[in-house]
């Protein structure tokens, strides 16, 4: 059975981010069915998601982890996903643990199958309420709108940084650029906060240097990582070399983007758009949206991209302040867009 959460004592700074979660990111309508995912550490944030949901009127299901199977999980429990499988609207809030990436996959493979409006907020903070997800995601999407237009007519893009990135991806025809802005479709889930335009690359070489965040379970290890940056020097799209002061750091990346035959190859090319996220907070699920450049290596969304291989990795890398062209046109500078 369902789990039950009060939602008669929510916390008024929940609120604002949890309307644009429920009422302009998913549109929910008052027939339809949403599941809520989250754990005991983000229940609070559940909550406020789930008033919303009863304001509007809609049926509703929440799940607490904790609940159903010991973390990190092995696997999504499969009341879970059963459930999910009955709705057309879902969120995943919740802390990430160390090995649960499939359990993830597997959730996503059902919102996949059955086309759901789906709002994936993993390692959703109370910070991220109070910013990122506060953001006019109308605005967020305009702005996305006009760079993806523009990305899809694009061949090259370069991005540098004053602290050393030089970074160049090829793009193809044949490998799709996708929009999620925070205003989710069934086309396609998407990240709450919404606000980036990626693709799977064709080819990238360079130098990333990542002085923001790394992405996954280390995120919350390391959080910025601006004082000790990973340097990692790219040779057709795969690790050539890296470097970074913090060994612990260097060696737990190295480990991770080891785990498959593509692990170390660059699955996804990122731009940041939302514009209410200013400065790394050391949380990927918001600082991976600050406008920018971010990549990750591994799985390379190939069911959404178009790409032909796979991994069952998947870490995002971000830098600060840069400088981006499209081909031979400039659309930002010093983190600014031009457009």
């Amino acid at each position: 059975m369902p789990d039950q959460i009060s939602t008669t004592t929510i916390d008024a700074e929940l609120i604002p981010g949890a309307r644009n979660a429920i009422r302009d990111c998913l549109r929910l309508k008052p027939e339809e069915r949403i599941t809520i995912i989250t754990d005991e550490e983000t229940a609070e944030i559940a909550a406020a998601l789930e008033s919303e949901v009863e304001q509007i009127g809609a049926t509703s299901a929440v799940f607490i982890l904790e609940h159903y199977a010991p973390r990190p999980l092995t696997g999504m429990p499969q009341e879970i996903l059963d459930d999910l499988a009955t709705s057309q609207v879902s969120i995943f809030c919740a802390q990430t643990q160390r090995g649960e990436l499939g359990s993830r996959i597997e959730m996503t493979a059902v919102v996949n199958k059955h086309r759901m409006r789906h709002g994936h907020m993993v390692n959703i903070s109370r910070p991220i309420m109070r910013q990122g997800m506060r953001a006019n995601f109308l605005e967020v999407d305009a702005l996305s709108q006009r760079l993806v237009e523009r990305a899809r007519m694009t061949e090259r893009i370069t991005c540098k940084t004053p602290h050393g990135t030089n970074f160049v991806a090829d793009l193809s025809p044949d490998l799709k650029w996708l929009k999620t802005s925070g205003i989710i479709t069934r086309d396609k889930w998407g990240n709450l906060p919404g606000g980036e335009i990626f693709t799977s690359p064709k080819n990238t070489n360079g130098t990333f240097v990542v002085d923001g965040v790394v992405g996954d379970y280390l995120c919350q290890k390391y959080g910025d990582v601006q004082a000790t940056p990973l340097t990692i020097e790219v040779v057709n799209n795969r690790i050539h070399e890296m470097w970074c002061d913090n060994k612990e750091l260097l060696e737990e990346f190295r480990a991770y983007t080891s785990t498959d035959e593509n692990s170390n190859r660059v699955g996804e090319f990122a731009v940041g758009t939302n514009t209410a996220c200013t400065e790394v907070i050391g949380n990927i699920l918001q600082d991976e949206k600050i406008p920018g450049i971010h990549i990750a290596f591994g799985h390379p969304y190939a069911e959404h991209t178009g790409a032909d291989w796979i991994s069952t990795t998947h870490i995002d890398c971000v830098g600060r302040d840069f400088d981006i062209w499209f081909d031979d046109r400039k659309v930002m500078e010093h983190g600014r867009f031009l457009i």
